[in-house]
């Protein structure tokens, strides 16, 4: 097997688009958005119009069915920008996935199209308050009556909730098989969903996360993705395929983090010189940059698996935890760098350090991928690739 690092020219020239539209777009408003936790509408705006958004759909519904290894690396720089603001464009990516993956052609059509065809959100609704790793907890229900779904539940922690014109919901229509009783399903905004709170975040104060209700919110039967109570593999199908793509945001944080210190560091003057040329600075920065080879590595490797047809679920979260982890420790060194000047608002690492902690949070905490990792590596040897 042949072994090439190397992105193609297509791929350099997302990458060029991407990083200009952080530099142009993104970073000169970056800190007004998260001081006012202001949702950032315009800027996904352009994002759309630049097709910057979107990037998996496939071309039968409109969309420009990029490779994930492609939709990672433009993930990777809009998140350099501001990952608040990227999260933001890129749920998209999370709630279209299960209906790419289980719904019906005709649902296919209706729901993947829109997003194509106008700049509109959807939201990802599995969380909920007594269910957040634990998904078999859920209590949201859905009861079939005729050639409907009745749903009743909350769901808390929705990126874009407040702005989206559709979700897909998990919900139980077994209550009593745990996991095996959740199925999925597409449900309009005005056929009933309530937004009850907008949260007030410590990090990515750009991104909306509010919590949703229903209260006997019918949905059509069509609206089912995939067959009934086959929902958590839909799930877990989806964060296979997304969890590159948040290893790679995760990656841009740390490449701003990089940066800021690396810059700082070489204006800085302490005991006459640079504190760049001291020892301890210098294995700092090294560390941090390790890591970021690393993480990027990871997130690569990970999306290459799923374009080329093969199984990644235990590489998407060794680079999910690893990145996450990764952005957190590096984001912290560069307030380290900064000094006391770090812990200002002034300053952007202290920005980023905030932004960095959810990425070990959401889409699987970092313990969840831990277990993920150990379950994959204790299990009975099966075929490995290694690239």
């Amino acid at each position: 097997m042949s072994v090439n690092f190397q992105l193609s020219d297509e791929q350099k020239l997302m990458q060029e688009t991407a990083k200009d539209f952080a530099v142009n777009e993104i970073r000169p408003v970056a800190e007004h958005h998260d001081r006012d936790s202001i949702f950032p509408r315009e800027i996904i705006n352009k994002a759309w119009e630049l097709g910057l958004m979107n990037t998996t759909i496939p071309e039968a519904y409109g969309g420009a069915e990029l490779d994930f290894l492609s939709g990672s690396i433009i993930e990777e720089q809009l998140s350099w920008g501001c990952s608040g603001i990227a999260t933001s464009i890129f749920t998209n990516g999370l709630a279209s996935m299960p209906v790419e993956l289980g719904g019906s052609e005709e649902t296919k059509k209706k729901y993947l199209s829109q997003l194509i065809e106008e700049p509109k959100l959807a939201s990802f609704c599995l969380t909920e308050p007594e269910a957040g790793s634990d998904v078999s907890s859920m209590k949201t229900t859905a009861v079939k009556k005729g050639d409907k779904y009745v749903l009743n539940g909350s769901k808390c922690f929705i990126t874009n909730g407040s702005h989206a014109d559709w979700y897909t919901v998990y919900a139980k229509t077994d209550p009593d098989a745990g996991h095996r009783g959740i199925s999925a399903f597409v449900v309009e905004k005005d056929w009933g969903v309530v937004v009850d709170k907008k949260e007030d975040k410590l990090g990515q104060r750009a991104s909306d996360t509010a919590m949703v209700s229903f209260s006997d919110v019918e949905v059509p039967a069509e609206n089912l993705l995939g067959e009934e109570n086959a929902g958590f593999k839909l799930a877990m199908m989806t964060l296979d395929r997304t969890r590159p793509g948040v290893a790679a945001m995760a990656t841009g944080i740390q490449q701003a983090s990089l940066d800021a210190a690396v810059d700082y560091a070489k204006e800085r003057i302490q005991f006459g010189v640079p504190i760049a040329m001291h020892q301890a600075i210098q294995f700092m920065i090294a560390d941090m940059a390790t890591k970021l080879e690393a993480s990027r590595l990871l997130y690569m490797k990970s999306a290459w698996l799923l374009d080329n047809g093969l199984r990644n679920s235990l590489v998407a979260s060794h680079a999910k935890r690893f990145a996450a982890d990764s952005a957190m420790e590096t984001a912290v060194d560069a307030v380290q760098v900064f000094g006391g000047y770090g812990f200002i608002k002034e300053y952007p690492v202290e920005k980023f350090m905030r932004d960095a902690k959810i990425m070990q949070l959401y889409e699987g905490t970092s313990q969840i991928q831990r277990l993920v990792i150990a379950k994959e590596t204790l299990a009975p040897s099966r075929d490995t690739v290694a690239v």
